[in-house]
């Protein structure tokens, strides 16, 4: 995951050049994309979210380890399972994004997936341990 939002990227300028605290989210969630966000657009609602049939974000608390050493970047440390389409289609994911909020929020970081993925009525979409990684460069 590359792309850090305009609301992130104005909270570590805010809290390192004019000492302003930045509040940690209680949980972390991910949600998937139909369409991405745009530079323009990646605020909290940017982007165009899947929705209905069984669509909700997925907590992601405590999925990941702690950043260290020069690299700006961590991924995920296990299984990022919890979504199943149910009743429908969700159609074809072409991004995920971190949000503060089981729903509305904030958008935090987002990206394209490598290679988009058609989410049909019973199937269910996961992200394998150490396939998420957000870099902050």
């Amino acid at each position: 995951m590359s792309k850090a939002s305009d609301y992130v990227e104005n909270q570590i300028l805010n809290c390192y050049l004019n000492q302003t605290n930045i509040t940690a989210p209680t949980a972390i969630h991910l949600g998937l994309f139909t369409a991405n966000p745009s530079a323009s657009d990646e605020g909290s609602s940017g982007g165009t979210e899947v929705s209905g049939n069984n669509y909700s974000r997925v907590a992601i608390t405590d999925k990941f380890g702690t950043a260290s050493g020069t690299g700006g970047s961590l991924s995920s440390a296990t299984d990022i399972t919890g979504f199943s389409a149910d009743g429908g289609n969700w159609g074809t994911v072409t991004g995920i994004g971190i949000f503060d909020s089981a729903s509305g929020g904030e958008l935090l970081f987002w990206t394209a997936l490598d290679s988009s993925a058609t989410v049909n009525d019973g199937d269910s979409f996961q992200i394998s341990a150490g396939n998420l990684t957000v870099t902050v460069a």
